[in-house]
């Protein structure tokens, strides 16, 4: 195809040369500005080009459009971003915000339906490096769309993600003032909280197995802003198996747990635990049903969490801190 050429304007009655008049330049600015808003309508958008939280290169040939997120973290900070009106698909449990409860489903995190994800024509499939299975990791690699892998474990990754996940969708403008806002809030509480006694604190996952959050999991993040020790943060890995015996060693202060969707009471959880009276938390009932996915979820909804935990800190220092 040639060149564009701008359309050459018809002489106008009114504009004609008079003897001795120098003529006003608003034409020819109307005309180049008029080519240059042509040209820049057929020239192709830059492509973006980012590093994951897999540390692979994502290539894109512009903002994505249709997306297919594939864990409810994901789902969320994507509505974070501003981008939340591009997402065609998603997994269950994506429920936050309220408009995410009526986007189609394509599985669950851990097992997703490759043929409905196709079906949904994304330019854009944005996994959970960490929670999709393997088998799920390697079929996307296959996929002749986008994949870029999400796996925040840290309250910095969390901001680079809305950050990251706005420049994949071109709404950076509304991602930065996202995190920005989300990383001031996390400054704000480190430093109210930066001069208080430490509180040892244990979050129970799951009951049998005894699983735990750790030290690769960005609650101990959490729990730092507020002047909290993760009672298993010296362990790399993020959600570990671990033992009664070993919970007990470590004798935790405070005492959290996520309910689990409402599928147990608090009161049928301490008295599982009254055994072990001997741990603090458990002798001073400083034990706390908290909001599992305020707590666990890698989203700016985790600055909330701990404005939380610190006033459930805070309450633990009185008793353990006396004045």
């Amino acid at each position: 195809m040639g060149r564009l050429q701008p359309p050459t304007p018809k002489q106008n009655p009114g504009l004609t040369a008079k003897p001795g008049i120098k003529h006003k330049e608003y034409p020819v600015k109307w005309l180049s500005a008029l080519s240059f808003l042509l040209l820049s309508s057929v020239l192709p958008a830059s492509p973006i080009v980012l590093v994951d939280d897999g540390q692979r290169e994502v290539t894109l040939p512009g903002p994505a459009q249709r997306i297919v997120s594939l864990a409810p973290h994901i789902t969320e900070v994507l509505f974070a971003a501003g981008a939340g009106d591009r997402i065609v698909g998603t997994v269950s449990y994506s429920d936050f915000p309220e408009a995410a409860k009526a986007i189609p489903l394509v599985g669950s995190y851990n097992q997703v339906n490759f043929e409905r994800i196709l079906a949904m024509n994304p330019d854009l499939i944005i996994g959970w490096y960490e929670g999709n299975s393997a088998e799920t990791v390697e079929k996307l690699s296959l996929l002749k769309v986008p994949v870029y892998m999400s796996d925040p474990k840290t309250m910095d990754s969390i901001s680079r993600n809305i950050r990251q996940f706005g420049v994949l969708t071109g709404t950076e403008a509304i991602a930065d003032q996202a995190a920005a806002q989300y990383d001031a809030r996390r400054a704000e509480l480190q430093q109210a909280n930066a001069n208080k006694p430490p509180v040892k604190v244990f979050y129970q996952v799951w009951e049998d197995p005894l699983y735990t959050l750790a030290g690769g999991h960005f609650i101990t993040d959490l729990y730092h802003l507020c002047g909290g020790v993760n009672v298993f943060g010296d362990l790399s890995e993020a959600s570990p198996i671990v033992s009664v015996e070993a919970i007990v060693t470590r004798n935790p202060q405070v005492m959290l747990t996520g309910g689990h969707h409402g599928k147990r009471s608090i009161d049928n959880w301490k008295q599982k635990w009254e055994t072990w009276g001997s741990m603090d938390a458990v002798k001073h009932n400083l034990m706390f049903f908290v909001d599992q996915d305020m707590y666990t979820r890698s989203t700016p909804r985790t600055v909330d969490a701990a404005e939380h935990l610190c006033g459930i800190l805070d309450k633990a220092r009185k008793v353990y801190y006396p004045q």
